[in-house]
């Protein structure tokens, strides 16, 4: 039996920028050593397997290394190849079961809004790994549900970061989002995010993260709706609007590439 497999740049309308995400539709649901070993093979950030339910989907997220409880950017992908390949009616909102709940995602023009929960950061005391892992000087560290949350003093020190992964890698999170005030027009804040614990050691495009650095600069620049840049190396931009305990992503998406899974 073949499957097909896509790779999908999420969170950019430009081929091999943006953050990559495998994303398998299945027939039937897999054992998950199986969904890991093609995340493993991938090599992704995330790999995603969607299995029919209904007219729904149920939807997992696999790193090269472990299980996700929320991705962003390959639920994302995951809608916008349901939509390209026909299998849902441009029109329709494409409806995921996860381990975060349901998820939905809209078609707005070029661009797909994904429904999320909200997972906001609470302050907290620093474990040394972190501080020792980024080397700098935070302005506020918080927690969320995942990760921690350090903003610092400046865009320029968000984009010269050269963490000591090994040392992230113990921190006891998923990873850890840097985050400042934006210098460059047309955005409002800019972000990077690190998870070595669970096998990337920089993502490129985090839409999880921005249930977090949403509500964070929601809150200190007094505006519901915000436009985010994530200034890793690929680089893409994310639009976040807040809208009580949920928060909406919104991003565009390109299909580069579609292989023939052996089994």
């Amino acid at each position: 039996m073949t499957l097909t497999i896509y790779q999908v740049d999420a969170f950019t309308d430009k081929p091999f920028t943006g953050n990559p995400a495998a994303v398998c539709l299945l027939p039937a649901a897999r054992d998950e050593g199986w969904m890991q070993a093609v995340a493993r093979e991938m090599n992704l950030s995330e790999t995603a397997f969607l299995v029919p339910k209904g007219k729904d989907f149920d939807l997992r997220w696999f790193t090269p290394t472990v299980e996700v409880d929320l991705c962003g950017h390959a639920t994302l992908a995951s809608a916008h190849l349901l939509w390209q390949t026909g299998v849902l009616n441009p029109g329709s909102e494409a409806r995921f079961h996860t381990r975060s709940g349901l998820l939905t995602a809209a078609r707005r023009g070029d661009w797909v809004e994904l429904d999320f929960p909200s997972t906001p950061a609470i302050l907290a005391e620093p474990p040394a790994a972190l501080l020792d892992a980024l080397r700098v000087a935070p302005l506020f560290v918080g927690k969320s549900a995942f990760d921690y949350l350090v903003q610092v003093d400046s865009e320029d020190t968000v984009r010269a970061l050269k963490p000591d992964f090994a040392i992230l890698a113990i921190v006891p999170a998923r990873g850890a989002m840097v985050t400042a005030a934006a210098t460059t027009p047309g955005f409002d804040f800019v972000s990077r995010f690190f998870g070595p614990a669970a096998g990337i050691n920089e993502d490129p495009v985090t839409g999880s993260a921005h249930c977090c650095l949403g509500p964070f600069w929601a809150e200190r620049l007094g505006r519901a709706e915000l436009v985010a840049y994530q200034a890793s190396a690929r680089g893409g931009t994310v639009r976040v609007r807040i809208a009580g305990d949920r928060v909406i992503l919104g991003g565009q998406a390109v299909t580069v590439l579609r292989a023939e899974l052996l089994e």
